[in-house]
């Protein structure tokens, strides 16, 4: 009687043990490669910018959420909620008197999550443009925003630019 009873508390500190080490695999934190996720989301970042110069939409909508998530606070106290807000200012963009000639961002500074799963990032922005042939830029505008990965590209969900305040 005494053999079976530590042959089945044996047998039960098995079984215990065995879920216990799955529990433990299960709940391992997955290692984030910081260097390669801050590299993807400059990447993003520039490309909510940097599709103008080629007037590239696709790789502008392709940096955004694109779903009503999105929100964009632009200097001119404007809000855009949603992608499709978004999609309908295009016309704007595309007109040919519109044309995109640089931008810089100046201390850019980004912060992941340690999920690995969001971000958030700072900066001064220098975007030069014209508009038929004058002038249009936006000069040390400071840039914040906050990007999500998903499904494993990072995408901006929310930006706000505001101008310097004056005296």
């Amino acid at each position: 009687m005494i053999k079976q009873f530590f042959s089945g508390l044996r047998h039960i500190f098995f079984i215990s043990s065995v879920f216990l080490i799955i529990g433990a695999s299960c709940n391992k934190k997955q290692e984030v490669n910081k260097e390669y996720e801050i590299k993807s989301i400059t990447e993003t970042i520039n490309s909510v910018i940097g599709w103008a110069i080629n007037k590239d939409f696709d790789r502008f909508f392709n940096s955004i959420a694109n779903d009503s998530d999105f929100i964009s606070v632009t200097p001119y106290k404007r809000v855009k909620f949603g992608f499709e807000e978004v999609k309908r200012d295009t016309a704007f963009w595309a007109n040919p008197k519109f044309k995109a000639i640089s931008h810089e961002l100046k201390d850019l500074k980004i912060q992941l999550s340690n999920s690995g799963n969001t971000a958030w990032f700072y900066c001064i922005l220098n975007d030069i443009n014209e508009w038929d042939g004058q002038p249009a830029n936006w000069e040390n505008v400071a840039w914040t925003g906050v990007l999500e990965k998903r499904n494993g590209k990072w995408v901006v969900v929310m930006q706000h630019y505001s101008f310097a305040a004056t005296k």
